[in-house]
């Protein structure tokens, strides 16, 4: 169950099947990436930005941490999305990436239009907390991370800063890859 305030008012009426939309945003190569990325595959998302100091060090790092543990596995990527791109722009999150010891074949961290990023922690990945000071731009995002399937549903979210929850998170991800073999 997903608290009521983290789910946009667009949104809240879907019971089943809830589907992230489809998106077209900047990594951190400056590659432009789409739900097509991501086609057929389990995927890790969380919204984060590059100069946080609370939660977002620790955040990154547990997606390393999944990142690392799954490193020979195919079917499953990983999508950080900036909440304040007008700042973290390609060569800023290259600089970040580099830092973290992100591998750009598997994770991208992505950037672009701030409305298209908030629309998607907000009606997609159901993550917005609130709105922030600054009103419907502005947004003051959650620790969650959000585990999608390969048909684009949220199957499931956990605390990003939390390492029980990860551990959760990598054994809902093999749930997940048999579900698909069956």
């Amino acid at each position: 169950m997903v608290a009521t305030e983290l789910v946009d008012s667009t949104v809240q009426h879907v019971r089943k099947y809830h589907k992230i939309a489809d998106f077209s945003l900047w990594n951190q190569n400056g590659k432009n990436v789409t739900q097509d990325d991501y086609h057929n595959k389990i995927y890790v998302a969380d919204f984060f930005f590059t100069t946080c100091q609370t939660i977002c060090p620790i955040m990154t790092d547990h997606m390393k941490l999944i990142q690392n543990r799954l490193k020979k596995d195919s079917e499953v990527k990983l999508l950080s999305h900036t909440v304040i791109p007008e700042t973290d722009d390609v060569p800023q999150l290259k600089e970040y990436a580099k830092r973290k010891g992100v591998d750009d074949t598997r994770w991208n961290l992505v950037t672009g239009d701030k409305k298209q990023i908030y629309d998607l922690a907000r009606k997609s990945y159901l993550v917005a907390k609130s709105y922030g000071d600054g009103g419907p731009y502005d947004m003051i995002h959650t620790e969650n991370f959000v585990l999608v399937d390969k048909k684009k549903r949220i199957r499931g979210f956990y605390d990003g800063t939390d390492l029980e929850e990860i551990e959760r998170l990598l054994e809902d991800i093999e749930v997940l890859k048999e579900e698909n073999v069956k």
